[in-house]
């Protein structure tokens, strides 16, 4: 007696055989497909390093009869796929208080978003696209002026006692409240 050309054995070997090529031909499928997500959705998984505190300067480089300096904010840029390391970002002026206290001030007017300047003849902080002046503490100085509200502060902090950390951010301008860009 010839055995049975369908057989539950020859059966067994044909699903196994066919499961095998489902299975090893998925995972070929599935190995590009995640590395191919990975990519895409890269950005979304890093943190973002906006609102990072940033060395600006040191103690020293700050006079201390308190006359501000301006100082270039560099930080590292991630956009997308790409991260560029030291670029500039911003600027600020940084004042040197008392009991080794620094002031820092952002150099964009909050009125048309212009960049202030430090006039040491008057001692303020001028604005010149429209005449807008500071005090150096950053507040409106003259009544009149357009700006809507005094030259925003930024948070400092002094590590290893002579390092000046700043946590730089931008703000919106045109509007009295002090709103995050």
């Amino acid at each position: 007696m010839e055995p049975n050309a369908d057989s539950p054995a020859q059966d067994r070997r044909a699903f196994l055989t066919k499961a095998s090529a489902v299975v090893i031909g998925g995972s070929l499928v599935v190995a590009p497909v995640v590395a191919g997500l990975c990519v895409v959705l890269d950005p979304l998984r890093r943190k973002s390093e906006a609102g990072a505190s940033v060395l600006v300067a040191t103690l020293n480089s700050l006079p201390e009869d308190g006359e501000p300096r301006k100082f270039s904010v560099l930080a590292t840029r991630v956009d997308a796929w790409n991260r560029t390391p030291n670029v500039p970002i911003g600027a600020v002026y940084l004042q040197r208080l008392k009991d080794n206290k620094v002031r820092a001030l952002n150099v964009v007017c909050p009125h048309a978003g212009c960049f202030v300047d430090y006039r040491s003849a008057n001692n303020n902080d001028f604005g010149p696209c429209h005449n807008s002046s500071f005090a150096l503490d950053g507040k409106v100085q003259d009544p009149k002026s357009p700006s809507p509200r005094g030259l925003d502060e930024l948070p400092v902090e002094i590590r290893n006692g002579s390092e000046v950390w700043v946590t730089f951010q931008n703000f919106r301008a045109g509007v009295h409240e002090k709103i995050p860009v």
